[in-house]
């Protein structure tokens, strides 16, 4: 059940990150959205079994996929991943044609 909760959001943050593919930048944007990626997903890691640990929250085991990373299941990942990349697309999108590219 979570793993379908979390395909709308990979795909959005997919669907409008290609649509800057043709803006200035793209591979600089798509390297620092990967670094935050990163980032995001090694603090995930981190505070999500830290919480998960203290039982401050529960999966039920029966809306998960069963993959963990430590006590973290997998489905916690991609909101990270997803922004990552999707809040980089969205500025790149809303900034104007032009502005990018002066120095």
């Amino acid at each position: 059940m979570y793993t379908l909760l979390t395909v709308p959001f990979l795909v959005l943050a997919a669907v409008v990150t290609v649509a800057t593919a043709r803006r200035a930048g793209f591979a600089d944007r798509m390297r620092a959205s990967a670094w935050a990626a990163i980032v995001l997903i090694v603090l995930t890691a981190i505070f999500d079994n830290v919480m998960i640990a203290a039982d401050l929250f529960t999966y039920p085991e029966h809306l998960i996929s069963g993959i963990r990373i430590g006590l973290a299941p997998i489905e916690d990942f991609s909101y990270p991943l997803a922004a990552a990349f999707l809040v980089q697309a969205v500025r790149c999108l809303l900034t104007p044609r032009g502005i990018e590219e002066q120095p």
